[in-house]
Formats: structure tokens, C-alpha cells, sequence
């Protein structure tokens, strides 16, 4: 009898793991995030999104950072500016990008320094039709040569 409602258990514990995974909306692709020097206190980490519903993702927290903002960064006249934003729309089923020069996720008061092969662990809330999904990512760190990197050298003057 024990048996039985071990099995029964199981079952139903692996159940509901499969029936969260299908409630997953959002999916991320190649997350990363920059490598620093020694004392430089922020960063970027840039990934694709897809919410096959649409959505906004709403934050971003790291245990790395104290601070962690969505930021975009657009042509203001002759200059290129940052700023935080609320949020981010995620269109149904469209790939929105977090890339050096637009959207991307901002990483302030590192906790230390992010070396090239090491793993950021950052968490996202996405809300989606009045549902609020959590998204565990492991951006890998890229070295600062890494693509985009002139675009995204604004970051190293920026203050909060």
C-alpha cells in the first residue's frame, strides 16, 4: 500500500512540474551579461524575450547586483541617452531583443567583479493577462570586447 501511494505521489508531483512548464509564457535565448574591470560597479546584460501570449516584463533582480533596472537607451537630438524604464511591452509571439544600445537589463552596485566564463543568476517577473510568471536566467559573462561593447560604453560614466 505504501508503495502504491508513493507511486501516486510521484505521479502527481511530476504532474504538475510538467503542467507548470506549460504554463511557462516566456522564453529566454542567449542570455549574457558584460565583463568588468576591477572596479567598475555596473553592467549590462542583454537576451532575447518571447512571450507566446504578450506581456510586460515588470523587473529583474540578481544576487550580484544591488540594484538591477530595465533600461533603454535612445537618440536624444545629437546624444545618445539611459534611462530606467516601468517596463518592457513583449508583444504576442514577437522576439523582443535586450541588446548594447536599446533595451537590456542594468546591473548597478556590483556586489564583484564579473569575469568572461563565469554565470550571472538573474530573475525576471513578466506579467501576462493579469498573471505574473517568474523567469530564472543564467547569462554568461562575456568579455568586454564582446560585441556591441562601443555601444554600450556609455554605461561606465552613468550614475544613480
Amino acid at each position: 500500500m505504501k508503495n502504491l501511494f508513493a507511486r501516486h505521489v510521484a505521479v502527481a508531483a511530476a504532474t504538475i512540474c510538467v503542467a507548470l512548464t506549460a504554463q511557462a509564457q516566456t522564453t529566454v535565448k542567449d542570455p549574457w551579461a558584460r565583463a568588468t574591470v576591477a572596479q567598475q560597479k555596473a553592467s549590462g546584460a542583454f537576451m532575447q524575450l518571447q512571450s507566446a501570449k504578450g506581456g510586460k516584463l515588470l523587473s529583474a533582480s540578481s544576487p550580484v547586483a544591488g540594484i538591477v533596472e530595465i533600461h533603454e537607451m535612445l537618440m536624444d537630438g545629437d546624444v545618445m541617452r539611459m534611462r530606467a524604464v516601468s517596463s518592457l511591452n513583449l508583444p504576442a509571439g514577437k522576439a523582443v531583443d535586450l541588446k548594447p544600445g536599446g533595451h537590456h537589463v542594468m546591473l548597478i552596485d556590483l556586489k564583484k567583479q564579473l569575469i568572461a566564463g563565469d554565470t550571472v543568476p538573474i530573475t525576471l517577473v513578466v506579467e501576462s493577462a493579469g498573471q505574473r510568471e517568474t523567469v530564472e536566467v543564467k547569462a554568461v559573462v562575456r568579455a568586454p570586447g564582446a560585441a556591441g561593447a562601443a555601444a554600450h560604453k556609455g554605461h561606465h560614466g552613468h550614475k544613480h
